[in-house]
C-alpha cells in the first residue's frame, strides 16, 4: 500500500504513467503464440470466473473495498459482450452496472462528474461503467459543439477546458483510491479495419441488424480524432491510483480472457476475507447450533 491506495498490479497492458503512451504503437491483435486459441482463451475464462466468484463473495462480505471497473471504447469494440462473459460468475447482488449515455437535462444543469458520482459502487461491491465520465474529453472533445448544451460560465479556450477536465479527473479518482474504491480503467482497442467487418456483420446478420445504428457509421468518420482523444485522455489519466490498461480487441477471446485476468489479480491484491467472530460470538452460536439440533429430535 501506498497512499492508503492499492498498488496497481503488472500487465503487459498497463498504460505507463509518464505520458508515454502512443495509440500507433499499441496492437489490436493478440501476440503471435496467442492467435487463433479461442478454445484455450473461452476454458481459462471460465476458470477465472470461478475464482472470481470466490473473491467477489469475500469483498462482499468483508465489506470495506469497493470496486470500479470502467470501459470505453470505439463502437463494436465489444463493451456489452465483455462485461456480460466476464462479470457472468458474479452474485448480481454484489455487482452494479450503468451505461452512461446522452446526458439528461437534470444533469446537464450539474456538474459533469456529477452524474457519476450517484453511481459509485459501495463497499463490498463491484461497479461497472459502460461509458463514464471519460465521454466528457472523449465524444464531447471530438464533437465541442455538444458543450452548448452543458451552459458552462464564462469565455475559455477548448484546450485549456480538456486540460482542467483531466485535472478534476485526476483528483476525484485519486479521492475514490483513497477512501477504497479500487479503479480500473479498460479502454477496448478494435482496428478500425476490425470495427468495419463487425459493422458489416450487423447488416448482415438478420439477428444482429437491432444492433446496428447509422449514427455509429458516421462516427467511424471521425477516428483519427477519436484516437486523438483516446492517446491524451490515456496518457494524462494513467495514474497508479486509477490506471488503464489498453487491452488488443481484434479477438473477442483474448479481449475477455486478459480483462478477467487483470480483475481476478486485482481482487486477489485487495485479499479480502471474511469476518471473523471472537469468542462470545462463537459460544452464542454454539448455544444456537444445540438449540437447532435439539429442534430436529
Amino acid at each position: 500500500m501506498s497512499e492508503r491506495y492499492l498498488e496497481p498490479i503488472d500487465s503487459p497492458y498497463r498504460v505507463h504513467f509518464d505520458g508515454s503512451f502512443r495509440v500507433a504503437k499499441t496492437p489490436t491483435a493478440p501476440p503471435e503464440d496467442q492467435q487463433g486459441k479461442k478454445k484455450r482463451h473461452k476454458k481459462e475464462l471460465k476458470e477465472l470466473i470461478e475464482r472470481m466468484r470466490d473473491l467477489q463473495r469475500a469483498m462482499y462480505a468483508d465489506d470495506s473495498w469497493s470496486l470500479l471497473l470502467v470501459f470505453q471504447a470505439m463502437d463494436a469494440a465489444g463493451k456489452d459482450g465483455t462485461i456480460r462473459a466476464v462479470m457472468s460468475g458474479v452474485n448480481p447482488a454484489g455487482c452494479q452496472v450503468y451505461s452512461f449515455k446522452k446526458p439528461s437535462e437534470e444533469e446537464l444543469d450539474h456538474d459533469f462528474l456529477w452524474r457519476i458520482n450517484r453511481r459509485l459502487p459501495e463497499r463490498g461491491r463491484i461497479g461497472i461503467f459502460n461509458r463514464s465520465h471519460y465521454e466528457e474529453v472523449l465524444v464531447v472533445r471530438v464533437h465541442p459543439d455538444y458543450l452548448k448544451a452543458q451552459k458552462l460560465p464564462g469565455e475559455f479556450a477548448l484546450e485549456q477546458l480538456w486540460q482542467d477536465r483531466f485535472e478534476s479527473i485526476r483528483a476525484f479518482e485519486r479521492h475514490l483510491a483513497r477512501s477504497g474504491t479500487v479503479i480500473l480503467k479498460f479502454w477496448l482497442n478494435v482496428s478500425k479495419e476490425e470495427q468495419r467487418s463487425r459493422f458489416l456483420d450487423r447488416i448482415d446478420e438478420p439477428e444482429s441488424n437491432w444492433k446496428f445504428n447509422p449514427g455509429d457509421v458516421s462516427e467511424r468518420g471521425h477516428w483519427d480524432s477519436y484516437m486523438e482523444a483516446y492517446e491524451d485522455a490515456l496518457n494524462q489519466t494513467s495514474r497508479p491510483w486509477a490506471p488503464w490498461f489498453a487491452i488488443p480487441a481484434d479477438e473477442k477471446p483474448f479481449m475477455r480472457l486478459e480483462v478477467a485476468k487483470i480483475i481476478v489479480e486485482t481482487l486477489e491484491k485487495m485479499s479480502p476475507k471474511y469476518p471473523e467472530v471472537d469468542d462470545d460470538v462463537r459460544e452464542r452460536l454454539m448455544a444456537y447450533r444445540e438449540q437447532l439440533i435439539g429442534e430436529k429430535g
